[in-house]
């Protein structure tokens, strides 16, 4: 590492520079013999600066993570929030997160971006260890190491009953994760997928959680992607094909927020049969899907939850083209599928009677809240 005081001298030496260059430049006149004194100037005070950022890059480059929440400093409370150890005991405080833990913005915002790697790395485990989710590589014929992979409640889906799919938006967040922002700085119930996972399971329905960002992966020290999963949709399609047609499900539900929404159209285009025969419901949490796109099959099974004032589940205006538009009970993009989580099950289980009566299997149902008729 670099002196401080060396650091300090450099960068007072460079004002002190900067200030006669900024007088030479004003300077009345002079002419060309003035410029080539303030060019002159210049060159040291450029010089100064690189190497300042140069010792600052240096400084960031040098500087390593720990590898788990303990090492950042940080715990989740039984409550599921995220608060400091106290580096005494090790025992949880309640502080909260702290974003500003460097001078640099830079270094605060990597700090924020390895701390947010190490919780999905915990996600990942909690998915595993305590709801007991078990992970399913794609594509399944290359070494794990060279695949992606989602999460099951069952290791083999085998005709599932219900199967309900989780797709999540687009950026850092992975398989169980809604919202990075709001596991760090507000709680795992809403920034993660967990709840929905066991309410899931309370209505008898097996889940599946997609991992459509994760694209990519080092192999022999060249970053390469990953097969049948270079991108959103493809990944979302190769787990379609490999894992859900392969299962011969009786039904299916989908949730998908933001950019789910974008992928689970381009999924409806894709696999129209699919999508008449099996899939009786869609909710939509702020899906950003462009409503010219979407196909008539998704107009009659689907509901969008999107950011409002307006309470829980009421009915707002919709284009003519796009899917049926609800409160969501919330003016926040990222609380979206947590805020209008309840209302968003009971339309599942209503759109799943309707299915099952269509199919002629149980006594017709009353119509949902707000459907179209």
């Amino acid at each position: 590492m670099y002196p401080a005081l060396y650091i300090i001298s450099l960068t007072l030496g460079a004002l002190q520079l900067q200030q006669q260059h900024a007088k030479l430049l004003v300077a009345p006149s002079g002419g060309l013999f003035r410029w080539r004194q303030a060019t002159a100037a210049a060159a040291p005070v450029t010089a100064a600066l690189v190497a300042i950022s140069g010792i600052r890059m240096a400084a960031s480059e040098e500087r390593t993570y720990p590898t788990t929440l303990e090492g950042f400093g940080y715990g989740f409370n039984e409550e599921g929030k995220l608060r400091q150890l106290d580096k005494d005991t090790g025992k949880l405080t309640d502080r909260v997160f702290d974003y500003q833990v460097y001078t640099s913005l830079s270094e605060n915002q990597a700090h924020y971006e390895a701390l947010g790697d190490v919780i999905t790395q915990y996600v990942y485990e909690r998915l595993e260890e305590k709801e007991g989710l078990k992970k399913l590589y794609v594509p399944a014929d290359v070494p794990p190491e060279e695949a992606t992979f989602v999460f099951s409640t069952v290791e083999k889906l085998d005709r599932p009953k219900k199967l309900l799919v989780l797709i999540h938006g687009s950026g850092v967040v992975r398989a169980g994760q809604w919202a990075r922002s709001l596991i760090i700085n507000d709680c795992l119930d809403s920034g993660t997928q967990i709840p929905y996972i066991r309410r899931g399971r309370e209505l008898g329905y097996e889940v599946l959680l997609l991992n459509t960002n994760d694209n990519y992966r080092t192999v022999k020290g060249s970053r390469k992607p990953i097969r049948g999963s270079r991108n959103p949709t493809e990944h979302a399609a190769t787990v379609l094909e490999q894992y859900i047609l392969a299962s011969r499900p009786e039904s299916v539900a989908i949730v998908a927020h933001s950019y789910g929404g974008v992928v689970t159209v381009e999924l409806a285009q894709r696999f129209p049969d699919f999508f008449r025969d099996k899939v009786f419901a869609v909710g939509f949490t702020d899906s950003v899907h462009a409503s010219s796109l979407v196909p008539e099959a998704l107009k009659k099974i689907g509901r969008n939850w999107v950011t409002a004032k307006d309470p829980l589940d009421t009915p707002l205006t919709i284009t003519k083209h796009d899917i049926p538009r609800h409160s969501a009970g919330h003016i926040k993009h990222e609380m979206t599928s947590y805020s209008c989580m309840s209302a968003l099950f009971e339309f599942l289980e209503s759109r799943y009677a309707e299915f099952r009566t269509n199919r002629g299997d149980e006594p017709r149902s009353k119509k949902a809240k707000g459907d179209e008729l």
